[in-house]
């Protein structure tokens, strides 16, 4: 029995003549055809071809999207399983075989590369094609910070003396609307185009798990389970929102990211439970949009970060109405009557809502990983080494399901680099001048080592923090929040790490990351041209501040 799953068909009467079409080739006995899931069944004599009963779909204008037929004559090489892959006139029916579990930032690198390296890719995908970044991350977050940054510069900004202030009218179904439309139009762009227009990508919708090293079972979301045997395979799955264990907390209607994102209302007090990068970038854009938001805290903000970071956010936070409770944590949350309850060590809190943003787990438990022999470490994080190979000899793996840091950019990287060597070649992913940016205002941007991370390294430092009202970019925007921090070699100067916190501090970062990437030292940097009247010129002064006072230069002075 040969099975067709085929694209187009949209009503019974498709069926009936995609059937009288097969059943039309001698040595065909039986097709059974249904539109609703897009499947033909056909019984056939072994010599009929799956070529031939496509070629007889398609000139009835639909398309063959997967093949699951029996066993051919001869072996593919691997174990004698087939996996065909059709709509690919580029003859790669004998290439190499890669299967790419997952459709993000990692996944689709990792696919074009390989299909562009003469490889026949299998992306696998059980939810939304794109994965977390483009439907329910970074684009739909960025999205709403930037209107909530309107929202607080008409409410208030440095010029209210000379511009009028207005309380702005926050009307979120419409801004929901422009940003889930902004959203689709990036997946349909980005994703999902281009994989309908690469011929050498064949995308199965389903849940895929290992069933050996080199064989997939994939449930698909017809129904009907299919193997994919496979030379290499790429692991891209992502990563969910952690839930932390807080008694009552699984019985309440919480929010995670997710659902934040998607509210079509702003709630008038909201509780955010977090530190980091999703805490902090939320909180914000929901009090500039209206609520009244009250951060709990563990620790304090950023604790993995320059002590001085969580300190300048904290108070850029407060002064702008966010409650931040450091050192406080919530022993149970209720929810009644509308409301949830937190009892914390600081006295009970209430509010409309919850957030949840307390770090991502990686999707990794469901895959059956151990049959394959992919090691993960505690957290269920799939190690890899530089080379994006896992402990498996023919599985790589890329982006949030792995032990590298959870950035789009990082998985887009390692998903190239995983397709290179996958297919003969050898490549390496450097992360020690790895820019990072968390979009609060200002905003947090960091490369390289921090002094306490040095320090660890046993690498002696000579640092130096330069407040923002030393940077004629920010006096001249009456906004002198932050700060730019260099920390470099102690004896040879070579710039190792920058951190900053500055109005539009992910537009000055790079820079700062290519400076350490070319070995620089803080003097050479500080000989450098820098525009006059930028924030990026903040790191040139800074750097200028290791030999010299910059209180006593005139502006632009080089």
């Amino acid at each position: 029995m040969t099975t067709l799953e085929i694209v187009g068909m949209t009503c019974d009467s498709c069926a009936t003549h995609v059937k009288s079409a097969l059943e039309k080739i001698p040595g065909v006995q039986t097709a059974d055809v249904s539109y609703t899931r897009g499947v033909a069944k056909v019984a056939s004599l072994p010599e009929i071809l799956s070529e031939t009963l496509v070629a007889a779909v398609a000139e009835l204008g639909y398309r063959v999207a997967r093949v699951d037929a029996p066993p051919a004559p001869l072996g593919s090489g691997l174990s004698g399983k087939m996996d065909e892959s059709f709509g690919s006139p580029d003859g790669r029916r004998g290439a190499l075989h890669v299967a790419v579990i997952g459709s993000g930032g990692g996944a689709m690198a990792g696919a074009l590369k390989a299909a562009e390296q003469g490889a026949r890719v299998t992306l696998i995908e059980r939810g939304t094609i794109g994965g977390t970044c483009v439907n329910i991350g970074c684009v739909p977050s960025k999205i709403m910070i930037r209107a909530a940054h309107v929202a607080h510069l008409r409410r208030t900004s440095p010029f209210d003396a000379g511009i009028g202030a207005t309380t702005p009218v926050i009307l979120r179904d419409r801004l929901l609307a422009q940003q889930q439309g902004r959203v689709e139009e990036l997946r349909h762009a980005k994703y999902e185009n281009i994989l309908d227009a690469n011929p050498a990508i064949t995308v199965l919708r389903g849940e895929a798990r290992f069933e050996s090293e080199q064989t997939l079972t994939v449930s698909l979301a017809n129904g009907n389970t299919q193997t994919v045997a496979f030379d290499r395979c790429l692991i891209a799955t992502g990563a969910s929102p952690a839930i932390p264990p807080i008694p009552g907390l699984k019985e309440t209607p919480y929010w995670t990211s997710t659902e934040a994102l998607a509210s079509d209302r702003i709630p008038d007090r909201l509780a955010v439970i977090g530190s980091s990068v999703v805490a902090v970038e939320l909180a914000q854009a929901f009090a500039r949009l209206g609520s009244k938001v009250t951060i709990l805290v563990r620790h304090k903000l950023f604790f993995r970060e320059d002590p001085a970071v969580g300190e300048a956010v904290a108070a850029a936070f407060r002064a702008e109405g966010i409650e931040v409770l450091g050192h406080t944590q919530a022993s149970r949350i209720d929810y009644q009557s509308g409301e949830f309850i937190l009892a914390t060590d600081q006295g009970e809190l209430r509010a409309e809502r919850l957030l949840i943003a307390t770090g991502r787990s990686p999707n990794t438990r469901r895959l059956n990983l151990d049959v394959a022999g992919v090691a993960v470490n505690a957290g269920g994080s799939i190690i890899v080494d530089e080379g994006i190979r896992t402990s498996a000899q023919n599985i790589y793996a890329a982006g949030d399901c792995t032990n590298q840091p959870q950035f789009v950019y990082v998985a887009a990287a390692a998903g190239t680099r995983a397709a290179i060597n996958m297919t003969g070649g050898n490549a390496a992913l450097d992360l020690t001048a790895m820019p990072a940016v968390v979009f609060t205002d200002p905003q947090v941007a960091t490369v390289g080592y921090s002094e306490a991370e040095a320090h660890h390294d046993g690498i002696e430092t000579n640092s130096r923090t330069l407040t923002l009202d030393n940077v004629p970019r920010a006096l001249a925007n009456f906004d002198t929040r932050g700060f730019i921090k260099l920390v470099a070699e102690a004896g040879s100067g070579r710039l190792i790490g920058v951190q900053a916190v500055a109005p539009e501090a992910g537009e000055l970062i790079q820079a700062a990351a290519l400076a350490i990437r070319s070995r620089m030292t803080v003097f050479e940097l500080a000989d450098q041209l820098f525009p006059y009247l930028t924030m990026v010129e903040g790191l040139k002064l800074a750097a200028q501040t290791f030999s010299k006072d910059v209180t006593q230069l005139s502006c632009c002075a080089g």
